[in-house]
């Protein structure tokens, strides 16, 4: 049997960054904790990125993850928003880093289609995937759940991208 990992998944956004944490032992998945960390609008960008940073820093102090994974961004239309997410996202990618932790990016549509099974799922069609997969996770919000989604995206192809790790280190 795999010893189990606790996995942090983090769905970043600059308003509220999504969070869960999950155990994964082999093929069995639990649910650990979820939540947001929320970013105050009135305060400036630089204030509201170190929001993000130490919640995110709090959340792993809390949980102790072996292991992060952080939902990449799809394009947005407004170039302003796109800047503002990416740099949420950078902060959702330094923090686990720092704290020692390896950390996977996945595309949203591929933590819907491992998830949901289809690619191009809904939030609301994740959420009830969440219940099914976790059903003992009490999701916040929908960006919460969209965390867990993630971190039960990596608990599924994380094998396979050791797997590829090695094989790169060796040839």
């Amino acid at each position: 049997m795999a010893p189990a990992i606790r996995i942090l998944g983090i769905d970043p956004g600059l308003r509220k960054t999504g969070w869960g944490v999950i155990v994964s032992e082999g093929s069995k998945l639990s649910f650990l904790a979820c939540g947001c960390v929320e970013s105050d609008g009135n305060l400036s960008l630089g204030e509201r990125l170190r929001q993000l940073h130490e919640g995110i820093g709090k959340v792993i102090a809390a949980h102790k993850p072996h292991e992060a994974a952080v939902e990449e961004t799809f394009i947005n239309r407004d170039p302003q928003s796109a800047l503002k997410l990416g740099q949420a996202r950078g902060i959702a990618l330094v923090v686990p880093s720092l704290a020692g932790l390896s950390v996977a990016e996945y595309a949203a549509n591929l933590v819907k289609k491992t998830v949901v099974g289809v690619g191009h799922a809904d939030k609301k069609q994740v959420q009830a995937m969440i219940r099914v997969l976790l059903p003992k996770a009490e999701t916040s919000s929908a960006d919460a759940a969209d965390a867990l989604a993630v971190a039960i995206c990596h608990a599924q192809h994380r094998g396979m991208r050791a797997l590829v790790a090695q094989m790169r280190a060796a040839g």
